[in-house]
């Protein structure tokens, strides 16, 4: 399987030649990150209401001042679906001045 040569592609390869197998269904997390705590408990909020199987947890990032929520969604890690999703959770973060800060899968 080939994947095209940006950071999405290079960590789907990475996972591959790590014996990843990405034509299963694996837990898939993305980062969104806020300045201001107010603002990510808005997202968990809007996406326990729009999303209630999804797995959100909100807590402080390792850099002061700043939080994550990550957003776990079992999926089948392709390059377009993750690139997708991606977008999907930049548009969603930006709505409650946050955004979009990669994704991985729990291994």
């Amino acid at each position: 399987m080939s994947f095209p040569n940006d950071d999405t592609g290079n960590v789907l390869r990475e996972m591959q030649q790590a014996g990843i197998d990405l034509s299963e269904m694996h837990d898939v997390v993305f980062f969104q990150l806020f300045e201001e705590k107010a603002q990510a408990e808005q997202l968990v909020a809007h996406l326990k209401s729009a999303a209630p199987t999804m797995q959100v947890v909100l807590h402080p990032d390792e850099t002061p001042n700043i939080w994550d929520v990550d957003c776990t969604v079992c999926m089948v890690p392709s390059y377009d679906g993750i690139v997708a999703q991606e977008a999907e959770f930049e548009q969603l973060a930006a709505k409650f001045k946050g955004y979009n800060d990669g994704w991985g899968i729990e291994a």
